[in-house]
């Protein structure tokens, strides 16, 4: 057996990102400790999750060119992350009152409610409800 426990979202920042998911998606702050890189500069290790939920995101802050040029754009522009909730709407009406940017509007299809959202960093985002 085996668990996806954690993946990483490269973010230009630690404490936006924390805000944005935490008060906006409304994750829990599972970590935010410091540590360092391999080479011994500071960093932090920042790890949300949803609230209920198991499999956690470490925030990580691009170190380095490469790592910025990803930031927003870690799948290729294509949806990559998906959120599902039991409450769309209620869901859907606190990310636009925090000013969440929805790419177009929501539908229905087969596997339930949908709309696309970009979180701080510009990635897409699937928000899922019940159908």
């Amino acid at each position: 057996m085996a668990f996806l426990r954690q993946f990483a979202i490269i973010v230009d920042d630690y404490d936006p990102a924390i805000r944005f998911f935490v008060d906006v998606l409304g994750f829990e702050l599972v970590e935010d400790s410091p540590a360092t890189t391999n080479d011994g500069r500071p960093k932090r290790w920042v790890v949300v999750r949803p609230k209920g939920g198991e499999t956690s995101i470490l925030l990580a802050r691009a170190d380095g060119p490469v790592q910025a040029e990803a930031v927003g754009n870690q799948v290729a522009g294509r949806v990559g992350f998906f959120l599902e909730v039991d409450d769309f709407d209620e869901t859907y009406r606190r990310m636009t009152g925090a000013g969440v940017e929805f790419l177009g509007e929501p539908r229905d299809e087969p596997y339930g409610r949908v709309v696309v959202f970009r979180d701080i960093a510009g990635n897409r985002w699937d928000l899922l409800g019940p159908a």
